[in-house]
């Protein structure tokens, strides 16, 4: 089942004087909302037990929750003391995602620094070969890990590379943020067409099921001619990528994601008027 929801909290979360994340399954009730995504972007700071209690409360609440892994990851890293921690940033964020009972992680792969693109590619494949490894020897492969397209021009994460990283192993399913798609492409992204011949590529070469229940980010993003700036919030009429469009192909094609508005303060929000357009859209 298709399934909304934020990116965190929102700034509504607080004035409405919620103070913890243990609250937001509650808060979720309140927009109507499927699904939250606890970011360790900055690190993983919280403790074991506050992880379990978290997924206590999303597991009462029939909440489902996924995990975005620290910014700092990056395979292409041609330093291997750095790629080791690499590494450790996914199977750790896992680990915790195993105890707030969800399933699915997100990951930025790489960045391509000094090197050429194809070898900054090749090594982010080779490494992610050493983590499907890792992850099947910490008896983590029942979880989905999810590397991400990016919105940089400098960043490993085009949808074509990141399909090629998938096929590596079962253990990976894409991540598609379509504002960083629209934001690395330049407006690319304004048509369902537009959507449906990324999504119809993504089927053809991973299949059907592979991406029945892929994972979406979602935004609109400031862009310039490096790609990203900044996120927006759907108040924006400038940068987009519009969501209407997406909830077309999406129908069309029967794909059911796991839908997370990364809108910057209004992500609630934004998810909200996410579902409420799709299931006010016509397949047609």
């Amino acid at each position: 089942m298709i399934k909304f929801g934020p990116s965190g909290n929102s700034a509504s979360f607080y004035q409405m004087g919620y103070k913890h994340t243990v609250q937001a399954p509650e808060y979720l009730n309140k927009f109507g909302l499927d699904c939250f995504e606890y970011s360790f972007g900055r690190g993983i700071t919280l403790s074991a037990d506050k992880a379990v209690e978290i997924g206590r409360a999303f597991a009462e609440a029939d909440k489902e929750i996924s995990v975005h892994a620290p910014y700092f990851i990056n395979f292409a890293n041609p330093d291997d003391e750095a790629a080791q921690k690499s590494y450790g940033y996914v199977i750790n964020s896992a680990k915790f995602l195993k105890l707030f009972g969800g399933r699915r992680l997100v990951f930025h792969p790489a960045a391509q620094g000094k090197a050429t693109r194809e070898e900054a590619v090749l090594r982010t494949a080779d490494r992610l070969k050493v983590l499907r490894d890792l992850i099947y020897e910490n008896e983590l492969q029942d979880l989905m890990f999810c590397p991400e397209t990016m919105g940089k021009l400098a960043q490993i994460g085009t949808l074509e590379e990141i399909v090629e990283f998938c096929k590596i192993d079962p253990v990976f399913t894409p991540a598609i943020d379509f504002g960083h798609i629209n934001a690395r492409e330049q407006g690319s992204l304004k048509t369902a067409e537009d959507y449906k011949s990324r999504l119809e590529y993504a089927i053809a070469e991973l299949g059907y099921e592979r991406m029945k229940n892929f994972h979406v980010h979602f935004s609109k993003i400031m862009y310039g001619g490096k790609g990203e700036i900044k996120h927006l919030t759907f108040a924006d009429d400038v940068y987009g990528p519009e969501f209407g469009p997406l909830a077309v192909a999406l129908k069309q094609l029967k794909l059911e994601p796991y839908i997370v508005s990364e809108s910057d303060g209004t992500q609630a929000e934004d998810a909200r008027a996410m579902k409420e357009i799709y299931f006010n859209t016509a397949d047609c």
